[in-house]
């Protein structure tokens, strides 16, 4: 029997990337999944149809993790589709670099919006809707650890806020034997980030393994988290980065 058979699932910003990887990695394990996405229907339809071809059940909900009433309702809107919840993964997030100099307000607002306050929200919504014995996974990324040059101030701030609500949810939920946890990847493969594109080398040669990682090998990570085997982990930031922070 998988590991996460006869469990629910909701993975923000799922339609593509490292989302796509973590939803599908669930359902590989067992779990019922729903996945969140702003644009691109046709994708989070795709990653739907893969979950379904597994055997379980797929769904794909419109919102934006910017959007205070989104960030928090897709939670209740997940659950009750399912319903019920037993794991959230904080996925969605942006990311805008450059000299501090030339960010905007509106720069600073969105970036903590989706990658701080929308991870606040649902996972306060999660809280209320998550059974015992849940499952709280964020991503987050290996600049809250290592800013390795100029232009990352913005980014590695909203990434950095994430280990302290972290580590406070694992102790208001630790009760229930709710876990908490925080994924950093490293430099991965995505469209965003490609392996091959015109910033690839610097990042790959700031890794102690010489490369990027991969979706399916950050998923990796998360699914073995939301798992029964990972029941004693809380509150902690684990890397997936190759040596990044080494």
């Amino acid at each position: 029997m998988s590991s996460l058979t006869g469990r629910t699932a909701l993975v923000t910003g799922g339609s593509r990337g490292m989302g796509a990887a973590i939803a599908l990695g669930l359902a590989e394990a067992g779990a019922d999944v729903a996945i969140t996405y702003v644009r691109g229907e046709d994708a989070a339809r795709e990653v739907v149809t893969k979950i379904e071809s597994m055997g379980r059940r797929g769904i794909a909900l419109r919102a934006d993790a910017a959007d205070a009433g989104d960030a928090a309702g897709v939670v209740d809107r997940a659950a009750d589709d399912l319903g019920g919840l037993d794991i959230l993964v904080n996925n969605a997030g942006i990311g805008v670099l450059g000299p501090i100099g030339d960010l905007t307000l509106a720069d600073i607002d969105r970036v903590m919006a989706v990658n701080v306050r929308g991870v606040f929200l649902a996972s306060q919504a999660a809280a209320a809707r998550l059974r015992d014995g849940g499952r709280i996974i964020t991503i987050g990324s290996c600049m809250a650890q290592r800013v390795p040059g100029p232009g990352g101030t913005l980014y590695s701030t909203s990434k950095a806020a994430l280990i302290g609500l972290n580590k406070g949810l694992a102790r208001e939920l630790g009760g229930r034997r709710i876990t908490a946890n925080l994924v950093q990847p490293g430099p991965t493969d995505t469209d965003m980030n490609p392996a091959d594109g015109p910033l690839a080398a610097g990042q790959s040669a700031l890794t102690a393994l010489g490369r990027f990682g991969s979706a399916d090998e950050v998923a990796s990570l998360v699914t073995y988290l939301a798992g029964d085997a990972a029941a004693y982990i809380t509150g902690t930031e684990l890397s997936v980065d190759g040596g990044h922070a080494a």
